[in-house]
């Protein structure tokens, strides 16, 4: 049987905009510039030395945490 630490994996920064489809650069800019008004946060990304590593359920989390789940009422659309 695995233990949870057995099931950890550490992205790349690579892998880890591969696995979330959002860019290096994006990734770069989130982590160098912190939380900011009317931007995405970063998702929690742990340093070993100078390399940047993403945990995958840290990743998943992430994601969760940025589904849209409501949609848009009729009300609130803008018509032309």
């Amino acid at each position: 049987m695995e233990t949870p630490s057995q099931n950890k994996r550490a992205y790349t920064v690579q892998e880890t905009s591969t696995y979330i489809g959002m860019s290096r650069s994006f990734l770069r800019q989130a982590r160098m510039e912190g939380q900011r008004k009317n931007r995405t946060d970063a998702p929690p990304f742990i340093k070993i030395g100078r390399a940047v590593r993403y945990l995958k359920e840290d990743l998943d989390r992430w994601l969760d945490n940025h589904t849209k789940r409501d949609h848009l009422s009729q009300e609130e659309c803008f018509h032309a």
